[in-house]
């Protein structure tokens, strides 16, 4: 997997922190095999770290696959065949959304979360890098997935 020039080293206290697979996700993981199980520990602990799911391999900067991967007792280079589109996946998200208490969010959490934004947040704060940030940080706060132009097609809000 390459990794971009500008992306520093993941050091050992943050994969030992952000990405060990816990006892509780352990028993999630089971059952799965080869690129499937890989696939979905890192899923799981991106939208851990994250309160999001990443937009694809590029998202795993090399140390996180094979630490990962390691911890999965799966190769590495199997994460290569994870499927990003289709059922699995789907079903995937569900079972992480499931796990950790988080929706998906509906019209009802998007107007709320418009005028949470409003109120709290766009009319003191002009960098749109905050205005995302914070706006992130409310939908991981009340375990909202948040909408998907904040994780993929919105300019501003799709990046990590």
């Amino acid at each position: 997997m390459m990794r971009s020039m500008s992306r520093q080293p993941v050091s050992m206290d943050e994969l030992v922190e952000h990405w060990t697979v816990l006892d509780d996700e352990q028993d999630l993981v089971t059952g799965k095999r080869g690129a499937t199980k890989l696939g979905f520990a890192l899923l799981l602990k991106y939208y851990t770290r994250h309160g999001r799911f990443p937009r694809g391999r590029a998202d795993f900067p090399d140390e996180v696959v094979g630490f990962v991967a390691r911890q999965v007792k799966v190769p590495a280079a199997d994460f290569g065949f994870y499927e990003w589109s289709g059922r699995t996946i789907e079903y995937h998200r569900k079972q992480i959304r499931d796990h950790l208490g988080f929706r998906v969010c509906g019209v009802a959490d998007a107007d709320k979360l418009t005028d949470w934004l409003a109120a709290n947040v766009a009319h003191a704060e002009r960098s749109t890098d905050r205005v995302r940030e914070e706006l992130l940080k409310h939908c991981f706060a009340e375990r909202i997935e948040p909408p998907p132009p904040l994780t993929a097609s919105c300019g501003w809000c799709a990046r990590p």
